[in-house]
């Protein structure tokens, strides 16, 4: 452990000019605020927050950084305050210590509650202050050193799965790469046990019958180099033993099928002199097709450059070689830390803020705890590709990115009204899957908006946490719609009229935040219409009729542009279109199941409230099906498809039922504007010399 006056010689190496004073304050302060607390280890607890300002120090980070590591762990775990931390320390360094501070244990919480609202509140922080992140990537880095003290596997195993899904992937977005390859090594000690086992073993072995092989290389290249006048270093390095066992997972094959466990590192002193090094490199030893990858034209959104390329030396074997200059190797080990050491005070590189406020913006969106962890671990935890916009502003996605994806990465409002695209001037659907160096020109249209659909091919956070917002907006907007009709029948069974007072009490009695919330639970109901009468009227329900005496609802609730699974869905029994008599069940907890008046499924669901609905003027077709029985004879399947295409009807899915030497049967569904529209269809089937029956189901 760092003793007192060891910490602040640290800090005046690199910042002669730092405030001794202070740093010896916050020192004293957090092994007197911990006082005789005890690590897992048996070490003093004070000794974990000391060795975190001695990561930071590493990084050559400035004075209230260092006390902010000093004092991260006092307010959560002894009886300090943030107000008493500012008083002593300043608001920035109170400021810093909040945001790494995790949220009080709240009972009522789940563990993955608890661990998304902490996830929350960082975000939140680190988007203020990047210098947050740092000192969290610091303790959890030092946290991981010390996990094997737990007793407790099953802790080990759940705090070693928060590090590889959520830490050390935010390591490597800020460009932290040193701590990212620690911290997934620890965790994966943990999480595979027998695999890290035999890698670290396979690679001790290899490492004994070396014999001098990997400098023997490295001083090959070297020469190579040097020989053409070129400055150079040059050394090799073992694959990181995770990164082995996910190659050896991703390509199904053994560690002896792995043939790159060895990777070389140039540094040069200019970006031409990488560009020539690569060229020395080709003409000396054969280059692998596809693996040239050049990361300084087009820098990760982490800001990491380098050229990266694989080569065939003797004895076919193959190596990687990164070229880079010096300062690039200083930013791609460091990444964000280097742009907020002392010398630089903090200047963040342009590429991290997108994806800084994608984060943000998923914050927002998330509506739960499961959904806030999914869509963060899709924005920080997926390789990328490339893609334009017809300007040639260049926008980085995940792997497997959708159109879509690309139109929220753009904005959000762009994506909520995108209808389809153009990838490199064809015409494509939005779930096209990108590639890298596609242009990508997305169409779009007002009257649009997100389906629920597209969560089946969305991919990024945003996009996901976007869409499922706005499909919740409109669920929302659809449910409270209902339920105000509804509101106004139950209102109406009072003796006395209900005003705005009364309905304001009744949200307050039931507990909801706002009027839209009662109405929607109505809508879904939550609430049963006594619960509702009682809220406004206290005293009335005692002496109500039975329900079936009570008033019949006035008039038809009118729903217009339905769209599957919002709060209006249209059942899959009797596929009802605009022009069919309609009701609708509501069903605890799911919304209005809306079936066509005919529809047996009714009778089934007596015990369910029963809605009278009309199609709204707006309503934008639906999905009908048809039951087709045809002559077995070549031809008929593309004469009733025509058939279809004349009408203007699109097919959504045609299946076969049966077949026999006469006939085959088909059951077709099919977009239909309306009842009117389908009925023309059927007419124009039964007129067709291919069909010999055609009807509705």
């Amino acid at each position: 452990m760092l003793r007192q006056y060891e910490l602040v010689e640290r800090v005046k190496a690199y910042a002669p000019d730092a405030d001794e004073a202070m740093l010896n304050r916050a020192y004293v302060y957090t092994v007197q605020k911990h006082g005789s607390q005890k690590r897992a280890s048996g070490d003093p607890y004070f000794s974990h927050p000391v060795e975190v300002a001695g990561l930071m120090t590493e990084l050559k980070l400035d004075v209230d950084t260092i006390i902010t590591a000093l004092l991260h762990d006092t307010v959560e775990d002894t009886l300090a305050t943030i107000e008493e931390v500012e008083r002593l320390f300043g608001p920035d360094v109170a400021r810093l210590v909040d945001g790494v501070t995790k949220l009080s244990k709240i009972e009522a919480m789940s563990e993955k509650e608890r661990a998304a609202e902490n996830l929350r509140k960082f975000l939140l922080a680190m988007s203020e202050d990047l210098r947050v992140l740092l000192v969290k990537l610091a303790d959890r880095l030092h946290n991981m050193r010390t996990l094997h003290y737990i007793k407790s596997e099953e802790k080990r195993r759940r705090i070693a799965k928060e590090t590889m899904e959520i830490y050390a992937p935010l390591a490597e977005r800020v460009g932290m790469y040193e701590y990212m390859r620690e911290m997934q090594l620890l965790a994966f000690e943990q999480l595979e046990p027998a695999a890290y086992a035999t890698i670290t073993g396979r690679l001790a072995q290899l490492r004994s019958q070396d014999s001098g092989q990997v400098d023997a290389i490295a001083l090959a290249i070297s020469q190579a180099l040097s020989g053409a006048g070129m400055q150079v270093k040059v050394w090799g390095r073992e694959k990181h033993p995770y990164s082995i066992w996910k190659k050896m997972a991703e390509r199904h094959v053994n560690f002896d099928q792995i043939t790159d466990i060895m990777a070389f590192r140039v540094l040069v002193g200019s970006d031409a002199d990488c560009y020539r090094a690569i060229g020395l490199l080709h003409t000396t030893w054969q280059a692998i097709p596809g693996r040239f990858k050049d990361y300084i034209s087009t820098p990760k959104v982490n800001g990491y450059k380098s050229l990266h390329t694989s080569l065939i030396y003797e004895n076919s074997m193959r190596m990687e070689v990164q070229i880079r200059t010096w300062d690039m190797h200083e930013t791609n080990e460091y990444g964000l830390a280097a742009h907020w050491s002392y010398k630089q005070g903090g200047v963040v590189p342009d590429g991290q803020v997108g994806w800084l406020r994608d984060l943000i913006e998923i914050v927002d969106a998330s509506h739960d705890a499961e959904e806030l962890l999914e869509n963060t671990k899709m924005a920080i935890y997926q390789d990328r590709i490339f893609a334009f916009t017809p300007k040639g502003a260049l926008f980085q996605l995940p792997k497997g990115a959708t159109t879509v994806d690309f139109a929220y990465a753009v904005h959000s409002d762009l994506g909520s009204m995108a209808v389809g695209a153009k990838i490199n001037g064809r015409h494509m659907p939005l779930r096209t899957t990108l590639a890298n160096g596609d242009v990508v020109e997305v169409i779009k249209s007002r009257n649009a908006s997100p389906q629920l659909s597209w969560l089946g091919f969305a991919v990024t956070g945003k996009a996901r946490a976007e869409i499922r917002r706005a499909v919740r907006s409109k669920e929302r907007g659809e449910l409270a719609a209902i339920g105000r009709k509804l509101f106004e029948e139950i209102a109406g069974r009072l003796p006395s009229k209900v005003g705005k007072k009364a309905t304001a009490d009744a949200v307050k009695r039931l507990g909801f935040k706002s009027e839209e919330e009662l109405m929607a639970a109505i809508g879904t109901a939550k609430l049963d219409d006594r619960q509702v009468m009682e809220a406004l009227v206290p005293g009335s329900a005692k002496n109500l009729p039975a329900p079936d005496q009570w008033p019949k609802q006035e008039r038809a609730i009118s729903i217009k542009g339905l769209t599957a699974g919002m709060a209006f869905q249209l059942a899959q029994c009797c596929h009802p279109v605009p022009g069919d008599r309609i009701v609708g069940l509501r069903k605890p907890g799911v919304g209005v199941e809306v079936h066509s008046i005919a529809c047996d499924a009714l009778i089934s669901g007596a015990d369910h409230d029963w809605v009278d609905l009309s199609w709204g003027e707006r309503s934008a077709g639906a999905i009908g099906r048809l039951r087709c029985v045809l002559y077995n004879r070549p031809g008929t399947l593309a004469e009733v498809t025509g058939i279809f295409a004349a009408n203007m009807a699109n097919i959504v899915q045609i299946q076969m039922i049966s077949r026999d030497d006469l006939f085959g049967t088909y059951e077709v569904d099919l977009e239909a504007r309306d009842l009117a529209h389908l009925t023309r269809i059927i007419s124009s089937l039964r007129a067709s010399d291919a069909v010999a029956q055609a009807d509705r189901l």
